[in-house]
């Protein structure tokens, strides 16, 4: 690893410029800041040896962008692109967006919002199942959402006018956006012509068989190492349960998380259930938690309650199921069912990958994890109580709707691996008890402050705080 070459005063510059490009993927003069560019520059040759040799990630870096081609072993649904306003991607975004970027591939230096539009009404209608018609307000809304991703990564800079202007009202609202054609090729790099592909499979890491030795380690061996290491920084927690006999073995060698440690400045919270990579920084995730916001602060509330009820040694046992085993293929099956065939190159195309049946049972199968088991009954009338009691600080959109109060905090838990949803409930996974003991501050307004500042200010504030110490019960 290039990374031990590096003096102990240099190191924290490395690793900060480790964990920039592992969490945005894309790096250019103004996204994520001005700062992150120069700094990956300084780091690029060392950054990109250490990436391809741990991940196998390949770096590459110009004056003007850094992008990281990941490797993908599975697809994660949980990672959707956002708007600026944190809503989640649709299929009608998602077109909006690959539409725009072909459009600026072959527009000019500048391009007008409605010419954008234009381009992408007009690809579009080729199309089946999208549609770009300004003259419905979402469609506008999806466009725009789409249009300012792109601004956001620095592909196209507003030079005049606005956006939001034009969504309220085409006719009148405009906006000029100059185009930055290197950030424009940078965006969309797959690792293999989608042209070529009869299934999404061709994007997955293949699994390497052959026996052959690199080294003298096989490389099968490193690709398992790779795999493992790839898991650590890309998933909150790492379950030894989920994880086949020859990656446990990885996962279980020291070096594997020392490793990540030195390049990342993760610090590895290894447990008997798996490993945490956890981030004193609190810059590697996109996931802030604990954090501000009735979402964030209700999900540290529940947290807090489901280990009471696990500690609990006066209350009826739980149930313990293991986590259900959860195939890519259904997931599969749906984005290949929207690939156009008529835009495959047939001749220079893969052959189409038969579907693989399920795989044989082990011989002595080990027996599978299983964790506490908490009801929707339980959680329904948790939520309720919750709001009864602090309810009053929470955002008003959520004092009267308990049942969405209750999906967007159990959701937060789950996108955090800290609950695992299946029917009738959720299962509680390890790393949820270094949330217990909650402690719940709620400070009351000066009244005779406030009077001159604000009247429509909340008159109350809640502070939270969770316990990070060793956990004492087994699967909480």
């Amino acid at each position: 690893m290039r990374a031990r070459e590096i003096t102990p005063l240099a190191l924290d510059s490395y690793q900060r410029a480790a964990r920039i490009i592992l969490s945005n993927h894309l790096v250019t003069t103004s996204y994520p800041d001005r700062a992150a560019l120069p700094l990956l520059r300084r780091w690029a040759t060392e950054l990109r040896d250490d990436l391809l040799e741990l991940f196998g990630y390949r770096l590459e870096v110009t004056e003007t962008t850094a992008r990281l081609f990941t490797v993908s072993d599975r697809l994660n649904p949980s990672a959707p692109a956002r708007t600026a306003t944190e809503r989640t991607f649709d299929r009608t975004r998602y077109s909006y967006l690959a539409l725009c970027l072909a459009a600026l591939g072959r527009a000019g230096n500048q391009i007008t919002l409605s010419e954008l539009a234009d381009h992408v009404a007009a690809d579009a209608a080729q199309v089946d199942g999208v549609e770009l018609s300004t003259d419905r307000a979402s469609d506008r809304d999806a466009f725009v959402d789409a249009v300012g991703w792109l601004g956001v990564r620095g592909a196209i800079a507003l030079a005049d006018g606005d956006a939001n202007g034009w969504a309220s009202n085409p006719e009148a609202g405009e906006a000029l956006y100059d185009i930055d054609r290197s950030v424009v090729v940078a965006l969309f790099r797959p690792p293999r012509a989608l042209q070529h592909l009869h299934s999404i499979r061709g994007l997955l890491a293949a699994e390497t068989s052959t026996a052959s030795e690199e080294d003298g380690v096989p490389l099968d061996a490193k690709e398992i190492g790779r795999r493992v290491r790839r898991a650590l920084v890309e998933r909150p927690v790492v379950l030894a349960g989920e994880l086949d006999e020859h990656e446990l073995i990885a996962l279980a060698q020291p070096k594997t998380a020392v490793e990540v440690e030195l390049l990342t400045g993760l610090i590895a919270e290894r447990r008997a259930e798996g490993i945490a990579m956890i981030d004193p920084t609190g810059r590697l995730s996109d996931v802030r938690f604990p954090s501000t916001g009735t979402i964030a602060q209700v999900a540290l509330l529940l947290a807090g309650e489901i280990s009471d009820r696990i500690l609990d040694v006066d209350a009826p046992d739980l149930a313990k199921l293991a986590i259900p085993h959860e195939s890519d293929e259904y997931l599969i099956e749906q984005l290949d069912a929207a690939i156009p065939e008529a835009g495959i190159f047939e001749d220079l195309a893969d052959e189409v990958i038969p579907t693989v049946g399920p795989a044989p049972e082990p011989v002595n199968p080990p027996e599978p994890v299983t964790y506490p088991l908490i009801q929707d009954d339980w959680l329904t009338d948790k939520i309720a109580e919750l709001v009864d009691r602090f309810g009053r600080t929470f955002a008003a959109q959520w004092q009267a709707d308990h049942k969405g109060l209750r999906t967007q905090s159990l959701g937060l838990l789950q996108r955090l691996r800290l609950t695992h949803a299946v029917p009738g409930g959720v299962l509680v996974l390890p790393v949820l008890a270094r949330y217990r003991d909650v402690v719940v501050s709620v400070r009351e307004r000066d009244p005779l402050i406030d009077f001159a500042v604000d009247n429509s200010a909340p008159d109350t504030a809640t502070e939270f705080s969770g316990t990070t110490e060793e956990p004492e019960v087994e699967n909480a």
